[in-house]
């Protein structure tokens, strides 16, 4: 039997351990790739905490990968053999472009992912690496990317010169929110629990940031800006009653994700009176993501990277997500 390198989750609020495991034997269509760079989500934190759905123990965590192409299930995919690759997490998406299918899936729970030295994937979500970006660079984009590029594009229908707000500024998927607003030619605003982190976001092009902290940050905002046509947030809880409030007439307000709690109360009227759209969306499908890295090639997008560390420091960077004091995404080097 063929043996690996992984990072193991045995259970609950365990440490990740590097280990010995096999090497996954293929399907006709899947493929073996050899990790050269992965990626921590916010999902990799609550599987170890043990809030996520479906857990199983033990896991090899991780969504994200780049590599290269080293085995093959089948010969009729030999074009792809040798080749630098950044792989789709997102798994059986369906036929349907509005919704994801039952079998939908996510790399990295409840398959094993990529914080290994070889990861398995089928061949349809094999994409070729981006040519002005690092492994390690790519490595950073697929689940946040695609999280965020079908929030503002997808579902949210941004067009060139409105004025966007991104709510909590500074993890992976809403920086990349701000790379890909910016370069679509929007006017972008942010909000966040850290003046660093608001500094931060400014120098990469956001025009200006409130504190959410701040007592009257919704008022402080709708003196910076006047509205906004497009809000993305990804923590719901008590602030979200807030953003109907700053929302332009006609506004989107798009969500993924609730670190701040569930949906709180909120004032129907305003929403209806405003004509706001309320959206969510996780993830996207497979025509999502080409567009997606279309948009990051036509305009040489860069992610943003909090830290990239050897691989054997994969517990210690996870540790990093406990207080979310990363900006941008942290990144494994195998």
């Amino acid at each position: 039997m063929e043996m690996m390198k992984a990072m193991v989750l045995h259970g609950i609020k365990e440490p990740l351990k590097m280990e010995e495991v096999a090497i996954p034997s293929l399907q006709e269509d899947e493929v073996l790739v050899r990790v050269k760079a992965a990626a921590f989500n916010r999902r990799d934190w609550w599987i170890q905490q043990g809030l996520y759905a479906g857990l199983k123990y033990p896991i090899i965590l991780g969504s994200d990968g780049t590599g290269v192409v080293e085995r093959l299930g089948s010969d009729r995919h030999q074009k792809w053999m040798g080749k630098s690759v950044i792989i789709n997490p997102a798994n059986h998406w369906g036929p349907q472009e509005t919704f994801k299918s039952d079998r939908f899936s996510i790399l990295g729970l409840p398959e094993d992912g990529t914080f290994a030295q070889y990861v398995k994937v089928n061949v349809h979500n094999l994409y070729d690496l981006p040519r002005h970006l690092s492994f390690e660079e790519a490595a950073a984009v697929p689940l946040v990317g695609l999280t965020s590029y079908r929030a503002l594009f997808s579902r949210a229908r941004l067009r060139e010169g409105e004025k966007v707000l991104i709510a909590g500024v500074g993890g992976g998927a809403s920086s990349m929110a701000l790379l890909w607003a910016k370069a679509a030619g929007a006017k972008v605003y942010v909000t966040s629990g850290s003046a660093d982190k608001i500094k931060k976001a400014k120098a990469l092009g956001a025009i200006d940031g409130v504190n959410y902290r701040d007592e009257n940050w919704g008022k402080e905002l709708k003196t910076l800006a006047g509205g906004f046509d497009v809000i993305l947030d990804s923590a719901l809880g008590e602030g979200f009653t807030t953003l109907p409030e700053v929302a332009n007439p006609g506004g989107r307000i798009v969500f993924f994700g609730g670190t701040a709690g569930d949906l709180p109360t909120l004032n129907g009227r305003i929403i209806f009176w405003k004509q706001l759209s309320l959206l969510g969306t996780t993830m996207g499908s497979d025509a999502d993501f080409k567009a997606m890295l279309d948009f990051l090639n036509e305009h040489q997008i860069k992610p943003i990277i909090d830290s990239v560390v050897d691989w054997e420091y994969a517990e210690e960077a996870m540790r990093k997500m406990d207080d979310s004091r990363q900006f941008g995404k942290l990144i494994l080097k195998l």
